[in-house]
């Protein structure tokens, strides 16, 4: 088992209307930094985006009851980084969550430098969702 981290922050507005304003592909680049400098475009049935690696194709989880905002970044040779995203109520307001999943050979210096941008992108959709 791989190690995992989930990040979260709450946002003061309604939880369905923070999930209904958020979950489009297209409006991820406004709040997730590493899309928002990559490009994100459609693609057939997913989304293509330039990574730092290369390009990448993304497949994200459809509009749900749930708050489910998964997706998955196939980021070439076979390898696909899955990222479980949610936004569930709490209390009169939401919580958006991120788990990361620490990838195989990754260091820790790398797992908290990840950390702490999943914790700057959560921030933003929170300042776009309460602004």
């Amino acid at each position: 088992m791989d190690e995992a981290r989930t990040i979260g922050v709450f946002i003061a507005r309604n939880w369905r209307d923070v999930y209904d304003m958020a979950w489009r592909p297209e409006f991820f680049p406004r709040w997730a930094s590493g899309l928002s400098e990559a490009g994100l475009r459609p693609d057939g049935d997913g989304w293509t985006a330039q990574g730092p690696e290369g390009p990448v194709r993304i497949r994200f989880s459809p509009h749900n009851a749930f708050g489910i905002m998964d997706h998955w970044v196939d980021i070439g040779a076979g390898r696909i980084v899955y990222v479980p995203l949610r936004i569930v109520e709490n209390g009169s307001g939401a919580q958006a969550m991120l788990t990361l999943l620490r990838q195989p050979g990754m260091s820790d210096a790398k797992f908290s430098e990840d950390a702490g941008w999943v914790e700057r992108d959560l921030r933003a959709l929170k300042a776009l969702a309460e602004g």
